[in-house]
């Protein structure tokens, strides 16, 4: 709320999920050097989000070039916004996922991951920038929840959350 950034994940990834997807046709218009990668989960400002639909010279780059194993809803954004608007972008999502297990693939959680503990950890656990203050609440979502996991999360929210349901 109020603030002065998108939510916006968009970082070089060296390795082959990242400027390995790079296609060279699409030079000299996206230089493997403005080649972004981010997360289909972002949030940003009307001005940007006017900024990105508006978009024709890049999208229409992406569509022509972005075949497998390029995949437009993990770089078009990023890339466009890394090139064009990056001062508006935090560069950090507002979605936690967990990616510490390794994989292509982040993290699943089942019905006993879900503790009041593990919850505080992705609420409270990480330090980030906002509004130029550094602040340990810097997720609004979670993702990879099985279905399992919704009576545990709804038996500990209220404690968590402080609300009687």
């Amino acid at each position: 709320m109020n603030s002065n950034l998108s939510f916006l994940g968009s970082f070089d990834d060296p390795r082959k999920p990242g400027r390995g997807r790079y296609n060279p046709k699409m030079w000299p218009a996206i230089n493997i050097t403005n080649w972004r990668k981010g997360s289909q989960w972002f949030a940003v400002n009307r001005d940007l989000a006017f900024y990105i639909v508006s978009d024709q010279k890049y999208f229409q780059i992406f569509e022509e070039h972005c075949r497998r194993p390029c995949y437009m809803d993990e770089h078009y954004i990023p890339t466009l916004v890394n090139i064009l608007y990056p001062e508006s972008n935090s560069n950090r999502s507002i979605t936690w996922v967990d990616w510490s297990r390794g994989g292509p693939h982040p993290g699943k959680f089942r019905w006993g991951d879900i503790t009041d503990e593990f919850l505080n950890q992705i609420r409270h656990g990480s330090e980030c920038v906002y509004n130029g203050n550094t602040t340990s609440m810097c997720f609004l979502f979670a993702r990879k929840f099985l279905p399992e996991t919704l009576e545990p999360l709804l038996r500990i929210a209220p404690l968590l959350l402080v609300f009687d349901p």
